[in-house]
């Protein structure tokens, strides 16, 4: 089976191209290498059965070429919540660059695992969120709605899709992911940036109070659940959570990265009141209902967080080292 994965360098993209090579995929990676690193490619960018297409999904020709003769598109690329620049990017690559995506799967008969996000959820109080739950976004002049509103739309896409065409689908909606090849900035999430922050001996800024919570998932157990779905073509034409389950603030999450780079040290933290980001919501509660999930794939998360972030943490100190980023020996060991 040939397999497309759009975001091949991202940090998804690039754990699921080397896991399907190891299992014996070809696969057709396409990245523009705006956000993804190539370092993420190195260690199967010269295998056989890799192609990668460096080409935008904005392009609609080059989209469909590229998906000639692969029986799934595993559909990643995306922009995120516009945190420092204005929200156009972030509507337009995940509406219409995703629509490129799906024309291109009408054309060759592929189905689509399409990534989705828990952010739809958005402002729903009622957690866990099962995949009936309702979708709640906020104020429309908060610009941090751009991101779930685009995947909303990308989800009522493919069911449209699927109704006119009979295109096959899955749009996953993926909760707090973390660990090896993420970015290492805040398009990485809190983690990345709390670890940066840790190895440096800097304060971490923890954003309100701190006791917003999220589920927060290893790289490895999303990509079970992404093989899981390739494996199961029988899956189609809903939405479905892949996520861990076991709740912690951001204050908590702060709290243990540090205890795991620095050990003993009393935690440098700082609150910074949400004022500070100007017209600005946040999410209180994001806990997955995976039910759905375990039913018809086998999902089920391995990873505990405390042994996935010992891993996401050595892992970031050679990535650092990799890029040059001055990053003190602190002799860290796990038993």
């Amino acid at each position: 089976m040939k397999i497309l994965i759009t975001g091949v360098a991202g940090f998804i993209g690039s754990n699921l191209a080397s896991r399907l090579i190891d299992e014996g995929y070809d696969v057709v990676g396409v990245d523009n290498m705006s956000q993804g690193h190539p370092l993420n490619l190195s260690s199967f960018e010269e295998n056989p059965a890799f192609t990668l297409r460096k080409i935008d999904i904005k392009d609609k020709e080059e989209m469909t070429r590229a998906a000639e003769g692969c029986q799934v598109i595993v559909h990643l690329a995306a922009y995120k919540i516009p945190r420092y620049s204005d929200a156009l990017d972030t509507l337009l690559i995940n509406s219409t660059g995703s629509e490129n995506v799906f024309e291109a799967a009408r054309q060759t008969g592929a189905r689509v695992i399409a990534a989705s996000t828990s952010d739809v959820y958005g402002k729903n109080p009622s957690v866990p969120f099962n995949e009936l739950s309702d979708l709640m976004v906020g104020n429309p002049t908060v610009k941090r709605w751009a991101y779930a509103i685009s995947k909303m739309f990308e989800e009522q896409l493919l069911f449209a899709y699927h109704d006119r065409f009979g295109l096959d689908f899955v749009a996953v909606r993926f909760f707090g992911g973390y660990g090896p090849n993420q970015n290492l900035t805040w398009w990485g999430g809190p983690q990345s940036v709390f670890i940066n922050c840790a190895l440096d001996d800097t304060e971490i800024e923890v954003h309100g109070t701190g006791q917003q919570t999220r589920s927060f998932t290893f790289i490895s157990d999303h990509v079970d659940g992404l093989l899981g779905l390739i494996q199961h073509p029988e899956v189609n034409n809903l939405a479905l959570n892949l996520g861990a389950t076991k709740e912690i603030s951001i204050l908590g999450l702060a709290e243990l990265i540090w205890s795991l780079v620095r050990k003993d040290e009393k935690p440098k933290i700082k609150l910074i009141p949400y004022t500070n980001f100007g017209n600005y919501e946040d999410v209180n509660r994001r806990i997955p209902d995976i039910s759905r999930a375990r039913d018809l794939i086998g999902f089920q998360p391995k990873v505990d967080l405390e042994t996935g972030l010992k891993k996401t943490i050595l892992w970031q100190i050679q990535r650092r080292k990799a890029l040059n980023i001055p990053t003190p020996d602190l002799n860290i060991h796990y038993g």
